[in-house]
């Protein structure tokens, strides 16, 4: 069973990828880079919540959506 880290368990048609941040946007919203695409990724609030910085070069789990346009950042890792 693949968990993530706000323990809930990822809804069909949803995956979770590894990325790396390359730009910091305005409102916590990060572009990372996944294999050879480039993302719109926004903050989930439990990492808001506990402040967890993400700052550029960082590797991040990323729980995209359905629609495969953005994804939600979930880890630091």
């Amino acid at each position: 069973m693949n968990t993530n880290k706000e323990g809930s368990t990822p809804k069909s048609g949803e995956q979770i990828v590894s990325g790396v941040v390359l730009e910091a946007l305005p409102n916590t919203h990060f572009k990372i880079k996944v294999g050879d695409n480039v993302l719109l990724s926004y903050l989930a609030g439990k990492m808001r919540l506990h402040r967890i910085r993400v700052l550029v070069g960082d590797k991040v789990e990323v729980l995209l959506d359905s629609y495969g346009g953005k994804g939600r950042i979930i880890k630091r890792l």
